[in-house]
């Protein structure tokens, strides 16, 4: 079943510019500029396989973004397979697990509902999965090694007559034996909330699940460890809660780049609804536990000839790293392509990673890094700056430092308001005119834009 989306252009993964991160965002187009990001073309390449042929028979008969089918059924995927199969970089091991956040409206963004869709064609496919290993209530970082523990032992003394002659080991919790754990969290926010009290470690071990499996509490209040754990996340949140809640610290400490962020909405209007039967869905059930079979047995995939060139074409642009809040939700774009990458393989149960299987993955991760421009901007993660610059985009005729220290009531010092305004600078997001007052010049700062790759001034005609 071939899908029916319009091709994208041939550059997969676009180089930044030297500006916001709005910059190349607002791209070369024949409508007139806007400013700063937009929302983000449909992935077209990304629709192949079964997970395309999945998304062609129920997108006619839902109001589900596309793009939310397509990733949620990756993640449901990667995470019914195990760890068996991987990729291998240098020392590290990435696995088919993936941690997935839809940003869009509050019910109109129908992310529960296709969810719903996705949830229904794994039970189908694997019921015993679905039934035992879909979880939610994400609140501590003990809480979830609780859910993929190891067995525990003690050990007690042997006595004969009273007296000690050795030493058994007594099993006192016979552990979690599938170490497989879908984490479903329709209300991500909640998450964050407890992610951002003190103490709580829940951000420290969702990095340790990502990066190894191996979770390891570092508190006496955790006395349970967790080896090869399979967790993934799929979070569900509307963007103003996100801008709300996430914080510097949040990206700064590698919690945000561990998740893939996807712009949803409704994609279309069904006043009575849609229906899509078990019968529609055969093929789709089939092909899946065949490539759940295959991912189960297989071991370590490398890629083709074809795929490692184009991985050496396109592996500069993706490692590279930017500042600010954006870079640092963007920080693990290299990892993040190799785990969809190799789920494409392993859906068409090729023991190869192939050019066609990094084009997809390169496509989805295109519309991630979109999606994250648009919902995050050119924010720096600097609280002082992005203040700063909120503040001068309201003044189109300038602040003066003196202006800009009052914006925080005199609470900020003289050294924080130069390191922010030596940030925005940097960014190219502000420039400064010295202005003759009859004594001393006074420097005034001013807000930039980018279009294209030109900067243009707060109200100036595009």
């Amino acid at each position: 079943m071939s899908s029916s989306f319009t091709s994208p252009p041939d550059q997969i993964w676009p180089p930044f510019a030297a500006g916001s991160a709005g910059d190349f965002y607002a791209g070369e187009s024949t409508t007139p500029a806007v400013l700063g990001p937009q929302w983000p073309d449909p992935p077209a390449e990304a629709y192949r396989g079964i997970v395309g042929d999945f998304v062609d028979i129920v997108r006619p008969e839902t109001e589900s973004d596309p793009v939310a089918l397509l990733i949620q059924a990756l993640t449901f995927f990667g995470n019914c397979a195990n760890r068996t199969s991987h990729f291998r970089v240098e020392a590290s091991q990435h696995a088919a697990n993936v941690n997935v956040v839809l940003v869009g409206d509050t019910a109109v963004g129908r992310k529960g509902t296709s969810e719903s869709h996705v949830r229904r064609l794994f039970n189908l496919i694997d019921p015993q999965w679905t039934g035992t290993r879909i979880q939610s209530g994400l609140s501590s970082g003990e809480g979830l090694i609780h859910a993929v523990r190891d067995s525990s032992a003690r050990k007690e003394p042997l006595k004969d007559k009273g007296r000690v002659t050795g030493y058994q080991d007594v099993i006192v919790d016979a552990g979690i034996d599938d170490k497989r754990l879908l984490v479903i969290e329709s209300e991500f926010s909640s998450v964050l909330k407890v992610a951002m009290r003190a103490g709580n470690t829940l951000t420290v071990i969702v990095r340790q699940a990502w990066d190894s499996g191996t979770l390891r509490g570092m508190t006496k209040n955790c006395p349970s460890n967790a080896t090869d754990a399979h967790i993934s996340i799929l979070g569900h949140i509307p963007k103003y809660e996100l801008l709300r809640l996430m914080d510097e610290t949040d990206c700064a400490n590698g919690f945000a780049n561990r998740f893939l962020w996807l712009c949803v909405r409704r994609s279309q209007e069904l006043p009575e609804g849609g229906f899509v039967s078990d019968d529609q869905l055969e093929p789709v059930v089939r092909g899946m536990q065949g490539a759940l079979d295959f991912a189960r047995r297989h071991g370590e995939l490398r890629r083709d000839d074809a795929a490692r060139q184009l991985w050496a074409d396109r592996y500069h642009d993706l490692s590279s790293r930017r500042p600010g809040l954006l870079g640092a939700v963007l920080g693990r774009a290299e990892a993040q392509v190799v785990r969809l990458s190799l789920l494409y393989a392993l859906l068409d149960c090729s023991p190869v990673i192939t050019e066609d299987h990094l084009r997809a993955a390169q496509a989805l991760w295109k519309y991630c890094a979109d999606s994250a421009a648009y919902i995050f901007g050119d924010a720096l993660g600097d609280p002082t700056a992005d203040t700063i610059l909120a503040a001068l985009r309201k003044a189109p005729d300038g602040m003066t430092r003196t202006d800009i220290s009052a914006i925080f009531g005199r609470h900020r010092s003289s050294r924080e308001i130069d390191l922010a305004l030596i940030s925005l600078a940097q960014q190219n997001l502000t420039r400064t005119e010295r202005e003759g007052t009859g004594g001393r010049p006074v420097e005034k700062f001013f807000s930039v834009e980018l279009v294209g790759n030109r900067a243009i001034e707060k109200g100036e005609p595009q």
